[in-house]
Order: structure tokens, then C-alpha cells, then sequence
């Protein structure tokens, strides 16, 4: 009798410590999941704060401007033609062809000279400098507004194709290199084909379907 029960007690004892570590490696492999994502997380965050911080300021965009504990000063302004935004304290500073974390530093040094230690945030409102014209034979010619470079066939997409009257082997893009204009030919059927390779199209470029 004492020899079954000794049995009974390792059964339901060692039946026991299956269920506990069973239990523990499940609850061990629940925390892992959970520091994977925040991982993955991150390094989105990461990805989509390093974007942002590329993108060239340009005229026309409108910026939001916040100085921590001085709203006299925090605002949202437009670039204007020039390049040039204005604030108060600083009168007009450049803004054109900088990120948005080097305008940052810019007012931050100009600041200094009025505000202890300046926590300065500067944000795009309003992209509207990326942008490109398209005129000539296609459905929707005018402005299109792009968040970075695009090429010519996603131009002429987003035009919503050519009429039934395009050129297609001969569009011209007008483009501005150093202060000089640049003009290019395009055969629009070569790129299709695989012949010739898409054509860049950069802010400010102009394209013409004859």
C-alpha cells in the first residue's frame, strides 16, 4: 500500500513540474514577440525621421515654426520667392535649399543673442516647391505637385496619358541646371520598349508633348 502511494505522489509530482516549465516557455517565448516589434518599430520611426529630415526646403512651402515657451515668436510663414522667410527678432533668414534640421540650427544661432538655450521645431506645412509643369498633348496638363524626383513616365501617367494627337518619340524637358536651361529629348516609345532608360524629372522641370 505505502509502495502505490509513493508511486501515486511521483506521478502527480513529476506531472506537476511538466505543467510549470511547459508554462514557463510559453510565457518566456510571449515576452520575445513583444520586443521584436518594438524593434521594428523603431526602426520605422527611424526610417521615416530620416526621410523627412532629407527633404529640401524650397519657395512656396509654408513652415511651421515653434520656439518653445515664446509664441511671439513661434508661427507658421511661407518661403518666399527668394528663399527668404521672416520672423521676429532675426528679420529675414534663408530657407531655401536647407532641410529642415539645418534652418533649425540656423535660427537656433540666431536666436541665441536674445533667448537662453532656444528649443526650436521646424516642421513642412506645405510642400508645394516640389512640383513640375506638363503642357502639350496630354489628358490633364498644368502643375503637378511630387513629393521628390519622378520620371518621365510616371509625369505622363499621373497626366493622365497622352491624347490621340502625341508625339511620343519627340517630348521635350526643359530643365534648370546652374542657373542655365537645359533642354532634352525624350522618345517616349524607346523608354517603353526597354530601348532607353526612364528620364529623371526634377523639381521645377517642364515637359512638352508636341
Amino acid at each position: 500500500m505505502k509502495k502505490m502511494s509513493l508511486t501515486f505522489v511521483l506521478t502527480i509530482t513529476t506531472a506537476i513540474l511538466m505543467v510549470v516549465a511547459t508554462s514557463c516557455a510559453l510565457h518566456a517565448d510571449s515576452t520575445k514577440e513583444p520586443v521584436q516589434a518594438s524593434t521594428d518599430v523603431g526602426q520605422k520611426a527611424k526610417s521615416a525621421t530620416a526621410l523627412d529630415s532629407e527633404y529640401i526646403i524650397g519657395p512656396e512651402d509654408i513652415l511651421d515654426i515653434f520656439v518653445w515657451r515664446d509664441e511671439q515668436i513661434s508661427r507658421t510663414v511661407p518661403v518666399r520667392i527668394d528663399g527668404m522667410i521672416s520672423l521676429p527678432l532675426v528679420n529675414d533668414i534663408q530657407a531655401a535649399g536647407l532641410t529642415p534640421l539645418q534652418l533649425k540650427e540656423v535660427i537656433v544661432n540666431k536666436l541665441q543673442g536674445y533667448i537662453d538655450n532656444p528649443t526650436v521645431t521646424v516642421t513642412v506645412r506645405e510642400a508645394n516647391s516640389y512640383k513640375i509643369f506638363i503642357s502639350g498633348e496630354v489628358r490633364t496638363p498644368g502643375i503637378q505637385l511630387i513629393r521628390s524626383e519622378t520620371t518621365l513616365i510616371k509625369a505622363i501617367i499621373a497626366a493622365g496619358g497622352f491624347t490621340e494627337w502625341a508625339n511620343k518619340r519627340k517630348i521635350l524637358i526643359i530643365s534648370n541646371e546652374n542657373g542655365k536651361e537645359k533642354r532634352t529629348w525624350a522618345n517616349y516609345n524607346k523608354i517603353i520598349d526597354g530601348d532607353s532608360p526612364d528620364v529623371i524629372i526634377k523639381r521645377g522641370d517642364t515637359i512638352v508633348v508636341k
